[in-house]
């Protein structure tokens, strides 16, 4: 089926594709290095991802489910990730500037070389992140 990833605040369509759903076409946009940023992805089931390097910034991603998901080196500076699922997720060297990541469960994650400067953090869960 088409897949449409678009933009969230306007109905621009970012990337398209065939693919069964949200998350493959997402893995589809990033192989092809398509840019992402201000994509509308609330609640998308996208545990296990490889997002690796993915341009995500300023997305609404909130209620996501990314558990497990790859996104090493990925820019989501800016995004929305309220109360989205990151736990067992790798985020090592991505940057989460000024993020909104209040209520997220960052339980397990690795954010080993994240930039969190300016992320909102409040009511996320840590128990078990590995920050060093």
């Amino acid at each position: 089926m088409l897949i449409e990833i678009k933009s969230r605040y306007t109905s621009d369509i970012l990337y398209s594709c065939e693919a069964e759903n949200k998350k493959e076409a997402l893995k589809k946009a990033v192989v092809d290095g398509a840019d992402l940023s201000y994509a509308y992805l609330s609640g998308a089931n996208l545990s296990g991802a490889y997002l690796s390097g993915a341009n995500l910034s300023h997305a609404n991603l909130r209620g996501a489910d990314l558990s497990g998901a790859v996104l090493s080196y990925a820019d989501l500076s800016y995004a929305d990730l309220n109360h989205a699922n990151l736990s067992y997720a790798d985020l090592s060297d991505s940057d989460l500037r000024g993020a909104n990541l209040s209520g997220a469960d960052l339980s397990y994650a690795y954010l080993s070389g994240a930039n969190l400067s300016g992320a909102y953090l409040s009511g996320a869960n840590l128990s078990g992140a590995n920050l060093k």
